[in-house]
């Protein structure tokens, strides 16, 4: 895992420090180019890695539209120091918090949907993995309450079958308050193997796992394909997942104890929490772009989520998207230690024409928040631009472009 200080180091940069920093960047080969954009300065370069599952393995679990560790990373080693609070007001999969606590910090997140907490609590305190497979030989899965045929175009039956029962399983603990963390992560790598185009998912194949695609056009998929959804042995494929995501081991540095969740809609929300935030990483939801509620509409089914109960937030227009920027900047603000940052990533849309950096850093101008600098990270290859067959840096997909405020 890279890893840019020492984890019990004390001295935090300045935004000086930080500023000169990013000016003479060049780990990657390249000179940082700077311009400028309404006085605030412009860094553009390579400044963290491009390789895949670079960080620790825990990060490992799909979600759609999700920034890779390295960017939480890279502003939590530089501009706070251990047992600070890191705050993430759309946690989605939870990168933000899980970095945060790697980094002997303690992490607080947000999100309106509640699945964002069943993705992200259960890694930050997780079990061995002899409680998993003990666990999981508890578990009779071969009969279920309520079988959903209408499924059966993504599992075999008995696969489908195991789903059900597990999926009763866990809303029969929670009613009963019994289910713990040892549950918790079982649910947590089932609801990221629910679908996907290996075998390593419990479906046939079928889109990525971030995403969902709807039960007629999986039907679709299986006539051109001309396939017949297999069987699948579900305890199988989360034990093998949970090998996976524990390979690098249990680490000293979780402090998920301290860990705080929120549950509530940044257009409505004033945050309270035990303690103020030093730094705030997020990514917000993208613009007319990621229709997060269909995406997710069978993990939700799986975790007994209701999609149309929640307020899952939909940006279609640009003065939407723009209030949710100025509504989140506000109700973190609230929540900020003096002189607290706020690391804001957004990307390119409309192959680059509007830079959404610069709108960004223009809704903060009747907030307590200060734009510092603009930080754009530009990749020769990411693995979604070559999925998608995107030229690179045309569309937003292999770049990362923040926004750093200082509260005022």
């Amino acid at each position: 895992m890279q890893m840019d200080l020492d984890l019990d180091q004390q001295d935090i940069r300045s935004i000086d420090q930080f500023k000169a920093e990013l000016a003479g960047w060049t780990q990657f080969g390249t000179p940082t180019a700077i311009s400028d954009y309404k006085g605030v300065p412009v860094y553009t370069n390579e400044f963290w890695t491009s390789k895949q599952r670079a960080a620790h393995s825990l990060h490992e679990v799909s979600y759609r539209a999700c920034f890779k560790p390295q960017l939480p990373h890279f502003f939590i080693s530089r501009l706070t120091q251990k047992n600070d609070y890191v705050f993430d007001p759309f946690m989605g999969r939870g990168t933000t918090l899980l970095e945060a606590s790697l980094l002997r910090r303690r992490a607080m997140g947000n999100d309106v949907n509640p699945l964002a907490r069943m993705l992200i609590e259960a890694r930050l305190s997780p079990p061995t993995l002899a409680q998993i497979e003990d666990r999981l030989e508890t578990l009779d899965l071969t009969k279920c309450d309520l079988y959903e045929p209408e499924l059966e175009v993504f599992y075999h039956k008995d696969t489908l079958t195991q789903i059900i029962a597990l999926k009763e399983y866990f809303i029969k603990r929670e009613k009963s308050a019994e289910i713990d963390l040892i549950d918790k992560w079982i649910r947590m790598v089932a609801i990221n193997r629910l679908t996907g185009h290996s075998k390593g998912f419990f479906s046939v194949y079928t889109l990525p796992p971030n995403q969902a695609t709807s039960i007629e056009r999986q039907k679709k998929i299986n006539e051109k394909r001309n396939q017949i959804p297999d069987y699948r042995d579900i305890k199988a494929l989360i034990l093998k997942k949970s090998k996976s995501l524990l390979k690098d081991g249990m680490t000293e540095s979780l402090v998920a104890n301290h860990a705080q969740f929120l549950n509530q809609n940044v257009n409505e929300a004033k945050f309270e929490t035990t303690e103020k935030v030093a730094l705030s990483v997020t990514s917000p939801p993208f613009l007319n772009i990621v229709n997060y509620k269909a995406d997710n509409w069978l993990r939700c089914w799986f975790a007994n989520i209701d999609p149309q109960t929640v307020e899952i937030t939909q940006t279609p227009k640009l003065d939407i998207w723009k209030d949710l920027v100025v509504n989140s900047l506000q109700a973190v603000a609230h929540i900020t230690k003096p002189s607290g940052y706020f690391a804001f990533e957004v990307g390119e849309i409309q192959s680059g024409s509007l830079r959404l950096e610069e709108i960004v850093a223009d809704c903060a101008d009747d907030t307590p928040w200060k734009a510092e600098l603009i930080l754009i990270n530009q990749q020769d290859f990411t693995k979604t631009s070559n999925a998608w067959g995107v030229s690179n840096n045309a569309k937003g997909t292999n770049s990362n472009r923040i926004i750093l405020f200082k509260l005022s």
